[in-house]
C-alpha cells in the first residue's frame, strides 16, 4: 500500500505544498498579520476610545478572529491558504466601513484614522496572502510527483 502510486503522488503533492508555504515571504506576511491583528484587537486601549462599547468589542473580536486566521499557520494546501487570505481580506474591508455601520456615534477622528489605517494594512496583508498561496500553488503545479515504480508488496 505504501507504493501504490495514489499514496506517493499525495504524500509528495503535501511536502511540496508544505515548502511552499514555509518561504521568507510567507513567514513575514503571516508574522505581520498576526501583529497587526493583536493590534486591532488590542487598538481601543492604545489609541483611548474605549468608552465607545461597541467598537471596542468589534475591534476586539475582529482583532482575534484576523490574527487567528491569518496567523494559524498558512494552509498546507493551495485552498486552505487561498481561502484564510480571502476570509482575511474580508475582515479587513469590516474593519475599515465598521465605525459608519456600528451603531451608535462611533465615527470620531481617532476611530476613523484608526480603522482605516489599519484595516487598509490588513487588507495589503491579505492579498499578499493571497498571492503567496497563488505563487507557491503555481510553483507546484510545475512539478511532479516521481513516476510509479512498482515494487514489492504491491
Amino acid at each position: 500500500m505504501e507504493a501504490h502510486p495514489d499514496i506517493i503522488e499525495m504524500r509528495s503533492r503535501h511536502e511540496r505544498a508544505e515548502r511552499a508555504t514555509t518561504t521568507v515571504g510567507a513567514q513575514a506576511v503571516e508574522a505581520l498579520a498576526l501583529l497587526t491583528g493583536t493590534y486591532l484587537a488590542i487598538s481601543p486601549w492604545v489609541v483611548g476610545f474605549n468608552n465607545l462599547t461597541t467598537l471596542t468589542v468589534n475591534n476586539l473580536i475582529v482583532g482575534i478572529a484576523y490574527a487567528l486566521i491569518m496567523s494559524g499557520g498558512f494552509g498546507r494546501a493551495y485552498e486552505w491558504t487561498h481561502s484564510k487570505a480571502w476570509a482575511g481580506c474580508a475582515l479587513a474591508v469590516w474593519t475599515v466601513i465598521s465605525q459608519w455601520v456600528i451603531s451608535g456615534n462611533v465615527d470620531t477622528t481617532k476611530t476613523v484614522v484608526n480603522n482605516v489605517l489599519v484595516g487598509v494594512i490588513a487588507l495589503v496583508l491579505g492579498i499578499a496572502a493571497s498571492i503567496v498561496a497563488a505563487l507557491g500553488a503555481r510553483r507546484l503545479r510545475g512539478q511532479r510527483a516521481a513516476p510509479y515504480q512498482g515494487g514489492a508488496g504491491s
